[in-house]
């Protein structure tokens, strides 16, 4: 739980210097650090929400630096994570020119990338991995190579285990010399029982060039960015203040093509998903949208109630548990279409993964029944709730 959000000064105090620059932005801050702040539980706030460098440059802004011996202590903070950022992107660049090498493909996003092209400046977000996306039939060739740059998987497999997780799972974890689960590969955006079935050659195709540390690489284009932001911050229930900074700034870019956008939310059934991020972004950021979306989302009416609870809990420091009923019922509800609530359903229940692959050991002739051991691991959690 942050330790700052049941407070009633430091939340709106983290929110105001996490809103996007405009008028008025330092002055709301100015008024509310003429209030007694408790500045360990802004810190401690701001850190557990992925903030702490936006809150930094917030408060430098001020030019009257308020509190200097605590300024100090950001200060330390940030030149930190300028070696830490910088750290990260030598790792990027590394790694995309020994796959480049291969003539693999390969698309950063999120990290440093992010940094650089949605903030400016790589040490104003905080970083710690590297994801890259990837064509799973690439998965093989990339893993025996960064294997010669030190990055073992983290996830050992079975072939059998192995193949039923590249049509499930979405992603490969690997750990490095430096630190444990550096690096993320994804062939798909969120594991398969979330029902979301995107397009990744698309991202690919309408990827744009960026410049990272003097690296020219593709990203995902700014549209592709909102849609994949807004269902990573969904997955996670929105529980962390720098990924709807993230889906704030990129809401603010000129030329966004809006109507993409939705016609995409439409046709993956995740309209819903991107009403709730909006509304969100809105009301606790400041980020604006265009009129005939402010229609669409008073369409939704479930939109805004989801919205008001996930905000409401985010002030009181309420956290969903990713395992409990109460998050996968939030999950079901997301979902505007009763189709692909049903396709949620069915393969929650029905996909078995590496938990279940650990916790009971079958036979190689067994292993269809892995969704049997599903099932009944998935109602033991119901019956426990």
């Amino acid at each position: 739980m942050p330790a700052c959000a049941a407070l009633e000064t430091e939340w709106p105090l983290l929110l105001a210097a996490c809103s996007l620059p405009g008028r008025g932005k330092l002055e709301k801050i100015r008024l509310l650090l003429q209030k007694p702040i408790h500045w360990q539980a802004l810190f401690e706030c701001a850190d557990q929400h992925g903030v702490t460098f936006l809150l930094y440059q917030a408060l430098a802004e001020l030019g009257d630096q308020p509190a200097a011996h605590e300024m100090h202590r950001l200060d330390q903070r940030y030149r930190a994570n300028i070696h830490r950022t910088m750290f990260f992107a030598r790792e990027l660049i590394r790694i995309f020119d020994c796959l480049e090498a291969l003539s693999v493909d390969v698309m950063p996003y999120k990290g440093v990338v992010l940094a650089e092209t949605v903030y400016g400046d790589m040490a104003l977000r905080q970083s710690g991995d590297i994801d890259l996306f990837i064509h799973v039939r690439d998965l093989p060739r990339i893993r025996e190579s960064i294997r010669g740059l030190g990055y073992t998987p983290h996830l050992s497999l079975s072939p059998r285990e192995e193949q039923a997780y590249l049509r499930s799972g979405y992603e490969c974890t690997f750990d490095s010399p430096e630190g444990r689960n550096l690096l993320e590969l994804q062939w798909a955006l969120q594991p398969r029982f979330y029902a979301v079935d995107m397009d990744m050659e698309g991202l690919f195709q309408r990827s744009v060039t960026v410049s990272i540390a003097g690296r020219s690489m593709r990203t995902l284009s700014p549209e592709d960015s909102l849609i994949v932001l807004s269902l990573h911050a969904a997955k996670h229930a929105w529980g962390r203040l720098i990924w709807l900074c993230d889906i704030a700034r990129i809401m603010s870019q000129p030329n966004l093509n809006w109507d993409w956008i939705w016609q995409q939310a439409s046709t993956l059934g995740i309209v819903r998903i991107l009403n709730v991020t909006l509304l969100l972004a809105n009301r606790l950021l400041g980020a604006k949208y265009p009129a005939p979306v402010g229609a669409t989302l008073a369409e939704d009416p479930m939109a805004g109630t989801i919205a008001e609870k996930i905000g409401a809990g985010m002030a009181s420091g309420s956290a969903y548990d990713v395992e409990s009923f109460s998050y996968f019922r939030l999950m079901l509800r997301l979902r505007e279409r009763p189709a692909d609530q049903l396709r949620f359903l069915g393969r929650l229940a029905f996909t078995p993964g590496p938990s279940e692959w650990k916790a009971v050991r079958l036979p190689h002739a067994l292993f269809p029944l892995y969704r049997v051991v599903r099932l009944s691991r998935l109602a033991a959690r119901v019956a426990r709730a």
